[in-house]
């Protein structure tokens, strides 16, 4: 089943179960694919490409539930927390710390890089490998503490 069929499922089921917050978080995705499909002219999504769109709306999210946390907003911060849960479904598992040390640091000994100034080459080869396996920020952490 593609991701777009998937989405399609949960939208009739949270229909079915009257959850329209999560209708609503899940209608947002479809349409961001709809949106995406439109501007390629594309009649099927590819999994790839709809997977760095939820990844996307996950981070605007987290960053809208930030800034109203920042601003004393907690119902509003609440409910972006509560989308991005339900969103976070259609990613794959993320990477954990441990094992995102040690992909980095394989990347880190086949480019042979060994200092800060190598640091473009090793994200460049990171950010596609692990490229919905682990958020962006977390690996440049990493490959910046590994090369420090």
């Amino acid at each position: 089943m593609s991701l777009l069929e998937q989405i399609n499922a949960d939208i009739k089921s949270a229909m079915k179960s009257k959850e329209k917050d999560k209708l609503q978080a899940i209608r947002s995705v479809k349409s961001a694919f709809l949106l995406e499909m439109t501007k390629t002219g594309a009649s099927e999504l590819e999994d790839a490409v709809g997977i760095k769109i939820v990844q996307k709306l996950v981070k605007q999210r987290k960053d809208a539930a930030d800034t109203y946390k920042s601003g004393g907003r907690e119902d509003l911060a609440e409910k972006e927390l509560l989308e991005m849960g339900f969103l976070q479904v259609y990613l794959p598992a993320q990477m954990s710390d441990e094992e995102l040390t040690v992909a980095v640091q394989q990347i880190i000994t086949d480019t042979g890089a060994s200092s800060m100034k190598e640091m473009g080459k090793v994200m460049g080869i990171a950010t596609k490998q692990l490229s919905g396996k682990a958020d962006g920020k977390a690996v440049a952490d990493k490959v910046k503490a590994l090369l420090a």
